[in-house]
């Protein structure tokens, strides 16, 4: 059965196969994979999913992983920038990776860091590392970050980028049941273009979004 995009709001979004039993849709204006809204996890299943990940700010392979998108940031910051890691988890490296670096970050999630003072301003930067695969409606989720970001602001996302050559039926990524979004690269481009972002993108795990200057 077809069904809207969370992300665009298109109608007709065709049903496909998925690596599990969960029922997923691939819009084909916006290129948005997501996953039916009856098979949402619940806010207590979600929960209980994201306290078996083993995310230790003091872990070097950690830390290893979250680099790229760390360099990728620094290398565009000015001095002074202030940043938010939006979805930080229960184990937030990148503030002191950041800090590191020179540069002051607040962290907030809304399970393990639930600070809405946090959300009441605006920053230089604003990382996602693993978080937008688990929006269950992203176009609220995308609206909320661009409401986070000071003009010229850069918005840094990690998460795997749905390739042509990926076979979605077997991709492993999406087995994690609190993962619902899957963004191709013509997905992101579609988000930079509805925010008037200025877009960078490896097109496998990084995507620097920059927010227009006043």
């Amino acid at each position: 059965m077809a069904a809207a995009c969370p992300l665009c709001g298109a109608a007709g979004a065709a049903e496909l196969t998925g690596p599990d039993a969960r029922r997923y849709h691939d819009c084909d204006a916006c290129g948005l994979v997501f996953v039916d809204r009856a098979c949402l996890p619940t806010p207590t299943d979600e929960l209980a999913q994201y306290r078996l990940h083993q995310n230790d700010p003091d872990d070097l392979r950690y830390r290893a992983f979250l680099r790229p998108l760390a360099d990728a940031l620094v290398g565009k910051l000015e001095a002074g920038a202030e940043g938010l890691d939006f979805g930080c988890g229960p184990g937030p490296a990148l503030r002191p990776m950041l800090a590191d670096a020179g540069f002051a970050m607040r962290d907030y999630d809304p399970f393990f860091a639930p600070d809405a003072a946090a959300l009441a301003r605006r920053y230089d930067f604003v990382a996602c590392t693993e978080v937008v695969e688990h929006f269950h409606d992203p176009a609220a989720g995308f609206r909320t970050l661009a409401g986070l970001l000071r003009p010229g602001g850069w918005l840094g996302v990690m998460t795997l980028i749905l390739g042509d050559a990926t076979d979605f039926g077997r991709w492993s990524y999406a087995r994690d049941p609190t993962h619902v979004a899957f963004y191709r690269p013509r997905t992101l481009a579609w988000i930079a273009a509805r925010h008037g972002w200025r877009l960078e993108s490896d097109g496998v795990r990084l995507a620097l979004f920059q927010s227009a200057f006043d």
